[in-house]
């Protein structure tokens, strides 16, 4: 979790900020309500304090105990952690006087990445930065069609649209660019959210129970006939999360070492499916 908020801040402090692109999801928000509180409203500044901070801690107050309710406590309480690590993280990595790139489009490949691979760090250890991600995480467990990555780049659509009116056109694209590299890098990382199906072929009796008592996933299975051999086997299909693909095989390896196993990345699946984000 800490090294993940690392390369997060790192990669938003050291690469994106000084190219003075916006940030996506609740920081963007937070920053919204700022200048509409302070230059439209006119509501008085607490001199030293930035009022960012205050606004995304409250921000994000109603989600964490939404995910309290509907993702476990386990997930709520490392989020705070994770917020707080994230945001010392952010104060404490100097912030260069000159980019380190000239181009924007690379500063943005190269930053979404980073930034990206940070945030699906933080995710896959089961814990969030806040925001979008709680955001997402709790979308998908509701929808095993979405992802945390898909729900960040709906949200942070919404937030550059908002900022086509108030900021110069060309820096909100390439901020979207930069937050649309750096979801499909979280989505790539935090592989409790990439659904794959797995079929067994074996001639083995019992398989399925295996699978059933290690991985705790339900099973399909029916007999199939060899073009070949003309020998009957077992075809078993389930569906399981990335992160578990290799308990699974040490499960059918444990139950029958001659087994055949095929595993599919990217399984749409419509229905009944536990997705286990922060396991």
């Amino acid at each position: 979790m800490l090294a993940g908020n690392a390369i997060f801040a790192f990669g938003v402090n050291v690469i994106i900020t000084p190219m003075n692109l916006y940030n996506g999801g609740f920081t963007g928000m937070a920053q919204l309500l700022r200048l509409l509180f302070v230059n439209v409203l006119h509501v008085p500044e607490i001199p030293g304090v930035d009022i960012v901070g205050i606004l995304y801690f409250l921000l994000n107050l109603p989600l964490l105990i939404i995910s309290y309710k509907v993702v476990n406590k386990e997930f709520c309480i490392t989020s705070v952690i994770s917020i707080t690590l994230c945001s010392v993280a952010l104060g404490v990595i100097p912030v260069p006087k000159t980019p380190i790139f000239n181009d924007y489009l690379t500063a943005c490949l190269i930053g979404g990445v980073v930034a990206g691979t940070g945030a699906g760090m933080v995710l896959r250890a089961g814990s969030s930065q806040g925001g979008q991600d709680i955001i997402g995480v709790i979308v998908s467990v509701l929808n095993p069609n979405y992802s945390v990555g898909k729900i960040s780049i709906m949200i942070n659509i919404g937030i550059y649209i908002i900022c086509l009116f108030l900021f110069n056109i060309e820096i909100v694209a390439y901020s979207l660019i930069y937050t649309t590299i750096l979801a499909m890098s979280l989505d790539r990382v935090h592989i409790q959210n990439i659904n794959m199906q797995a079929m067994i072929f074996t001639k083995k009796p019992g398989v399925e129970d295996i699978i059933m008592k290690e991985l705790k996933r339900g099973v399909t299975n029916w007999t199939g006939t060899g073009a070949y051999t003309k020998e009957d086997s077992n075809v078993i299909v389930t569906i399981i999360a990335k992160y578990e693909v290799n308990k699974l095989l040490m499960a059918v390896k444990k139950a029958d070492p001659d087994a055949f196993v095929v595993v599919n990345e990217g399984a749409q699946i419509y229905g009944n499916f536990e997705k286990r984000l922060t396991k």
